[in-house]
């Protein structure tokens, strides 16, 4: 294997440039510019806009947060004419053939942040160093900065040496994938049909610094949902009995929520993670929205838990004489990584020095929407694996002082490059 060390110090100079600037999901128009400027320049030609995003297949997309993101875009420098090739559309996909025939691999990465306000004390090593993040509300807090850095560097290192190479590889580096919401349009758009071979990763998780885990299990089924109840208000102490009480509706449908009957073949989850209604003291509540989720071992059993939230959901709604709607913003599925797969990650972390290669089971624990990019080219024939490459971390994911051990970098993108050189040598 091409040694990788030339692109080590790429790896920690653009996690930190990302980290700064962290764009949530549909929105990452700064970010996406900036791949596009990093791939083109090492020779890839870059696919964007509609090329890699159905958008009819896109999930919790709002229109206010693009608008948003492409008006950052223009404050940091991005070209009128880059944000017309991406006609409101972020992410892209980089594509080197090498010329000579040999299979197709496609590369995840994900690209966008958290909505986390990062903190700024001396202990956290992003202040410390001055690479906190300059966006209050948001930032990398689960790693996704790291994610899009060993996506460039991999992609620099292949570029420097495709003579060594055959057959074609595509780097996606997709959006949104918090809140799984970005990979259902990049699958719908079709870029992906043609590989024969999809390998995604997730940095830190439930490895430490120096270990892979190369067939990590537990990718839990999800479905988020954003439920509105619509009643009639009304005054509460003249008439109240002329209001329709949508707060009523969704405080019983949290109740009932948290009740389902758990399922007696495998994992189950809910959560009501955020609950707004009403308008006034005196007002009979007119209006309730409830941001939620449910989660599954199997696609089975997730829809089993879709299925009875809906049935508590109606019945709430129709006790209190309320309507009321669901809009899906999310999903991820279920996922067996091929043997094949396995294997060559298996031999590429074993060759790496100091890397610990995890082959025994080991809990994934969360939904990845990389799973539905990973299921679409397996039924289109390929072979597809996701693992977990280790770093030590001072807080867990999604909190304001996440951070990774950077040394992990370096080994995890060995990895990558050993996994990559088995299946285009």
């Amino acid at each position: 294997m091409t040694c990788t060390c030339a692109y080590n110090e790429q790896l920690v100079e653009i996690r930190r440039h990302l980290h700064k600037t962290p764009e949530e999901g549909w929105s990452e128009f700064t970010t996406t510019a900036f791949i596009v400027g990093k791939l083109r320049e090492y020779g890839y030609d870059v696919l964007l806009g509609k090329q890699v995003i159905n958008p009819e297949y896109c999930l919790g997309r709002k229109m206010s947060v693009v608008k948003a993101g492409i008006d950052f875009a223009r404050q940091n420098g991005v070209s009128e004419e880059l944000l017309a090739q991406m006609d409101e559309l972020t992410g892209c996909v980089g594509v080197m053939d090498t010329g000579r025939p040999g299979p197709t691999l496609a590369v995840r990465f994900d690209i966008d942040c958290v909505p986390v306000t990062e903190a700024t004390t001396d202990d956290h090593l992003p202040a410390k160093e001055g690479f906190v993040s300059t966006r209050c509300g948001l930032m990398h807090g689960c790693g996704h900065d790291a994610h899009t850095s060993t996506g460039l560097a991999l992609a620099h290192w292949f570029a420097d040496n495709k003579d060594q190479f055959r057959g074609k590889i595509k780097f996606c580096f997709q959006p949104a994938e918090e809140g799984v919401r970005g990979a259902a349009g990049m699958a719908a758009s079709g870029v992906l049909d043609d590989a024969d071979y999809f390998l995604g990763a997730h940095i830190a998780m439930m490895c430490k610094s120096g270990e892979v885990s190369v067939n990590p299990y537990g990718f839990l089924c999800t479905t988020k949902m954003d439920v509105t109840f619509s009643g009639a208000p009304a005054h509460a102490g003249v008439e109240p009995n002329a209001g329709r009480n949508a707060m009523a509706a969704a405080c019983n449908a949290v109740v009932q929520l948290l009740g389902i009957a758990r399922h007696g073949s495998g994992m189950t989850r809910v959560n009501i993670g955020q609950l707004t209604a009403g308008s006034g003291r005196n007002v009979i509540p007119a209006s309730a929205k409830m941001v939620m989720e449910v989660r599954g071992e199997t696609g089975d059993i997730n829809q089993y838990m879709y299925d009875s939230a809906v049935n508590i959901i109606k019945g709430c709604a129709l006790a209190q004489g309320c309507e009321y709607s669901i809009e899906k913003m999310g999903e991820a599925v279920d996922l067996t990584n091929d043997q094949e797969l396995v294997d060559i990650l298996a031999a590429a972390g074993e060759e790496v020095e100091g890397m610990t290669v995890r082959k025994d089971p080991m809990n994934f624990g969360g939904s990845e929407d990389a799973t539905i990019l990973a299921r679409r080219v397996q039924a289109h024939g390929g072979k597809a694996a996701f693992f977990v490459l280790g770093a030590d971390r001072p807080s867990g994911h999604h909190t304001s002082k996440f951070d990774i051990d950077e040394k992990a970098l370096a080994p995890g993108l060995a990895v990558w490059a050993g996994a990559v050189s088995r299946i285009l040598k």
